[in-house]
């Protein structure tokens, strides 16, 4: 097998980062002398370096104009949250979805990454929705709930950080797109919870046939709930009264 020249040549970069420890001069000696590029240097910035090595890479050109170092910068455990703060406007959708779902970044600097890409979702493209889809962290997976692209939704539904609560606030909202309820008939996920069962019957946009199946799942308490909700489809009602009748028997007539 044959040795990774890249692996090889961070390990000896990262060797004589050590020694310059947190002298910034040295530091930048040594990047002066090594001119790394953006592969070796991300490979360095995976490990455990200066302080000061990310403060003079992230300062210092040209590597503080690739984003791909850039982002290692603000990624790496030791990076100052001020530093990473003013680093983040340089950084591409989905470096910026990665430093949002990266526990160990600080609050404040996954927060503002996480403001950045909402504020791109109306430029990004259908296919770069969708990556972001699958991968989005609860505050932009409650934002692209709201969607009305169905490949978008489809992936949302497939992300593990998707929580029932986001879902069903969705399901409840008076704007839910109709697409939504499509997406979940087909997610082997959430089609098959009660929960969300329920508020597709009890969201009036929901497609009628989509309402109609979901019916025969529910309780007697909540088949009562859908008969006397207000602004449901007057076809769906009636279902879940029959549904209620045919049900109905002496003993649990007081039910």
């Amino acid at each position: 097998m044959k040795p990774d020249p890249t692996l090889a040549l961070a390990d000896a970069l990262h060797a004589r980062v050590r020694r310059a420890g947190e002298d910034s001069r040295r530091l930048r000696e040594v990047l002066d002398e090594a001119f790394p590029d953006d592969a070796v240097l991300v490979s360095l910035l995976r490990r455990a370096v200066p302080v000061r090595l990310l403060e003079v890479v992230g300062t210092t050109k040209p590597w503080s104009e690739r984003a791909t170092v850039v982002a290692q910068v603000v990624l790496h455990p030791r990076s100052p949250r001020g530093l990473s703060l003013r680093l983040l406007p340089q950084l591409f959708w989905r470096q910026l979805a990665e430093v949002a779902a990266t526990p160990h970044v600080p609050a404040a600097v996954r927060v503002r990454a996480e403001s950045s890409l909402q504020d791109q979702l109306r430029d990004l493209r259908l296919g770069e929705r969708v990556a972001l889809a699958r991968v989005a962290t609860p505050p932009l997976i409650q934002r692209l709930l709201g969607e009305s692209e169905p490949k978008v939704l489809q992936a949302l539904l497939h992300n593990p950080r998707m929580r029932e609560d986001d879902l069903l606030a969705a399901l409840r909202n008076a704007d839910m797109s109709p697409a939504l309820a499509q997406a979940i008939t087909s997610s082997s996920r959430w089609s098959e919870r009660y929960s969300v069962r329920l508020a597709l019957v009890l969201q009036p946009k929901t497609p009628l046939g989509i309402a109609m199946l979901q019916l025969s799942s529910l309780v007697k308490r909540d088949l009562r709930r859908v008969v006397e909700g207000r602004g449901l489809r007057p076809l769906v009602q009636v279902a879940a009264e029959r549904l209620l009748s045919l049900d109905e028997s002496p003993e649990d007539s007081d039910t």
